[in-house]
């Protein structure tokens, strides 16, 4: 089972790498490999109990891959970590089935360092659906989740869950594409086709709000001066009835 599970792992890197020319040469010289292979072991002794173990063999995957993985973490099958560099992922992290990390994702917590004993055994990292793309470079932070088949973008920074199937791009993350990504490849987690710029989205949709407040203020001044002169007619009206029983 064990060496299946190597094998499977090797086929899924090599199917989303071109790079990638065999098995030997992903075993030998592939970072993101050697992480999840030594991850496996670590996280087998954290759930025996052995803590410190499994916390040392943890950085030594640190130290010679440059990609840190807490063994408490819960990694699902084929994931495929893509150069990895600079890669973290926290202790109550969780990870689906054939997910993609590239180098720079920070899987990490949001909760502040004081009284950090009350957080203990409390969930404090995302939780990343099936398939998805994490892009290089990117945040995602907090007890949120991210969809399956979401892609987040390089160097996004995300602090809200994301739906499955979305795209998600900038600081703070905002969707580009709400309908279905669906299955397919897409490299770093980053559309590359012509997509709408969610800041001028948002500029527009303030510029609409804008001009309908504006119309509205127009109204309602034009209806105030309807009223008014209609009660100055009124007034002189009744001016001149005074006056003219007043002559009588």
């Amino acid at each position: 089972m064990f060496f299946k599970n190597l094998r499977e792992e090797l086929d899924s890197m090599m199917r989303r790498d071109p790079a990638a020319r065999s098995r030997l040469e992903v075993a030998l010289l592939y970072p993101g490999f050697h992480a999840v292979v030594i991850y496996r072991a670590s996280h087998g002794l954290w759930r025996m109990g052995w803590r410190l173990p499994a916390r040392w063999l943890s950085q030594v995957a640190r130290f010679l891959t440059g990609i840190e993985i807490h063994p408490g973490a819960v990694i699902g099958r084929r994931l495929f970590i893509d150069h990895g560099m600079g890669l973290v992922i926290g202790e109550t992290a969780e990870i689906g089935d054939d997910v993609v990390l590239y180098q720079g994702v920070t899987l990490g917590g949001i909760a502040p360092s004081i009284n950090s004993a009350s957080q203990i055994d409390h969930k404090r990292h995302p939780t990343i659906g099936n398939g998805a793309i994490i892009g290089s470079g990117a945040q995602v932070l907090g007890p949120i989740t991210v969809g399956e088949n979401a892609r987040v973008g390089a160097n996004a920074v995300v602090i809200k869950d994301v739906r499955g199937g979305c795209a998600v791009v900038g600081v703070p993350a905002k969707v580009v594409i709400s309908k279905d990504c669906g299955p397919e490849f897409l490299a770093y987690g980053t559309p590359t086709g012509d997509l709408p710029d969610p800041v001028a989205r948002a500029i527009a949709e303030l510029r609409d709000q804008v001009t309908a407040a504006n119309e509205r203020i127009a109204e309602l001044e034009r209806q105030a001066a309807s009223r008014g002169t209609a009660a100055d007619d009124e007034t002189r009206a009744d001016r001149a009835s005074l006056r003219r029983h007043a002559e009588g």
